[in-house]
């Protein structure tokens, strides 16, 4: 599949909502936890790929807030596995940056220390930034952004005609990253699932049915194959983006 990709237009920063493993693990006659440890090695093998194609962001869906909702034992067994899985190999070996966003307070005290602790010894990693999504919501995070800009507003440091676009986006988790080029769902469900609604307003959007423990470097490569076929037009016509493109 690399060589139907075009190596020069690898989109910037894609985004993931690794959705399907519990499914995976029930049609495997396992528990659910089966399938988020094979879902680990996944986002192994997809952080390589990445790496290897040039891609410079890498945001993954890890768990939401509706997932408190849970069975406590899934989210213990989540939690657990969050702790083994940020191991250095993943990042040293790959140049990787790890970020997180999220809801941080929600999450056991070790999973904040040792969230806290990769952030830093990666800190100097420049090839890939990986961004966990971590007891995240985008109801929350513009609801968090909207009460910061309240709070500088009353505090006298800004102008509420000042507020446009930059300054939301500003106060959001991502204001350290470019806005998703895709958003890829595996799992075969449809829609956004309260993920980066603000940040993939002109997102390019690829759903698949393969559940992601199965999401390999060749399902990666065809969604970014049917990225590249697509034209962004961001509010302009076909034929503006074609002018635009021949006097490059």
């Amino acid at each position: 599949m690399t060589s139907q990709i075009d190596t020069k237009r690898i989109p910037q920063h894609i985004a993931i909502i690794m959705d399907g493993n519990g499914r995976w693990a029930t049609q495997h006659g396992r528990e659910r936890s089966y399938g988020h440890q094979a879902g680990v090695d996944t986002v192994r093998r997809i952080t390589s790929e990445c790496t290897r194609l040039g891609v410079k962001y890498l945001t993954l869906y890890t768990f939401s807030t509706e997932n408190w909702n849970r069975p406590a034992d899934e989210i213990s067994a989540l939690m657990g596995l969050v702790l083994s899985s940020l191991e250095d190999e993943i990042f040293m070996k790959n140049d990787v940056r790890f970020r997180v966003i999220g809801d941080l307070k929600r999450l056991p005290e070790a999973v904040r220390t040792k969230l806290r602790e990769t952030e830093e010894h990666t800190a100097g990693n420049k090839t890939m930034t990986m961004v966990v999504a971590l007891s995240y919501s985008s109801k929350w995070e513009i609801t968090n952004a909207v009460r910061e800009i309240a709070d500088d507003v009353k505090a006298g440091k800004l102008a509420t005609d000042a507020i446009d676009e930059d300054v939301v986006a500003g106060h959001m988790q991502t204001a350290f990253m470019p806005d998703p080029d895709l958003l890829i769902r595996t799992g075969g469900e449809q829609r956004i699932s309260n993920y980066l609604l603000w940040q993939i307003a002109y997102s390019e959007l690829y759903f698949c049915d393969t559940f992601w423990p199965d999401f390999d470097e060749s399902e990666l490569h065809k969604a970014i194959a049917s990225f590249q076929n697509r034209q962004r037009r961001f509010g302009k016509t076909g034929a503006q983006i074609e002018t635009e493109e021949n006097n490059k």
